[in-house]
């Protein structure tokens, strides 16, 4: 069976993109240049357009034609991330993105909410349990690169500094908030799937619908074996993130 002629057209423009043929930030040719050199109709080129936009590959703006999307760099996320370095104004965020503190720029929405049953298993706490959701979306520059919920028992921080959005972004992230209020944290544990994105997650990080997403699952543990905080999901773009882990074995 012939393949359509609108994925022939879309999977040549890739190639040339993944070549380099076609530069970030190039303009493609005209819808009519491109009916023209390939023999087609507008119908099929806006079909493979379409499928590039949705891969995130090239993007249409009005009045500046459609143009090959910039490709974020690839950022590794190393498991040593978490460790803080005291006076230093950094979080497991700005290591990962490898980004100075004024290049560092986080939106943030604070609401107080009751554990639901998936929540309550992740706290290993009572269904009903009142939490501070804190929503998150972390900038690289101007780049939205990351978004969180993140939540931790309103028990641990009512009336505290913790809970005001203003002291945001903090110095050394969650671990250092806790750690201010007494609360040593001693582990921490990540669950990682890859899926694709929801209409809000491609709107926030402006990725096309065909891109993957990674989602992970974080938990502070504190030394007495209680779970003082939950982000559940952090996102980030699946194809430009790579996990490192280093695991020391003995003899």
């Amino acid at each position: 069976m012939a393949q359509p002629e609108y994925l022939r057209i879309a999977a040549e423009l890739r190639q040339r993109i993944a070549s380099g043929q076609l530069a970030p930030g190039d303009q493609l040719p005209t819808l009519p240049a491109l009916c023209a050199s390939y023999g087609v109709s507008e119908t099929t080129i806006r079909n493979a357009l379409r499928l590039l936009a949705t891969e995130g590959l090239i993007e249409t703006r009005a009045r500046a034609g459609t143009r090959v999307r910039p490709r974020p760099p690839i950022h590794r996320m190393a498991a040593d991330r978490y460790r803080t370095t005291p006076g230093a104004k950094s979080t497991p965020y700005t290591r990962d993105q490898g980004i100075g503190w004024s290049e560092y720029r986080l939106d943030k929405r604070f609401e107080r909410v009751k554990a639901g049953a998936e929540l309550a298993a992740l706290f290993e706490c009572e269904a009903g349990e009142r939490l501070l959701a804190r929503h998150f979306v972390f900038h690289d520059n101007d780049q939205a690169t990351q978004m969180s919920t993140s939540y931790v028992r309103w028990s641990d921080v009512a009336g505290t500094p913790v809970a005001d959005p203003i002291n945001e972004p903090w110095p050394g992230g969650t671990r250092a908030q806790l750690g201010s209020l007494g609360i040593r944290v001693t582990a921490i544990t990540e669950s990682f799937t890859v899926g694709m994105p929801t209409e809000l997650e491609s709107t926030t990080l402006r990725i096309g619908g065909g891109v993957p997403v990674l989602r992970y699952t974080r938990r502070h543990i504190s030394d007495t074996g209680r779970i003082v905080e939950v982000a559940h999901p952090i996102v980030r773009r699946g194809d430009t993130t790579i996990v490192d882990f280093r695991i020391d074995l003995e003899d």
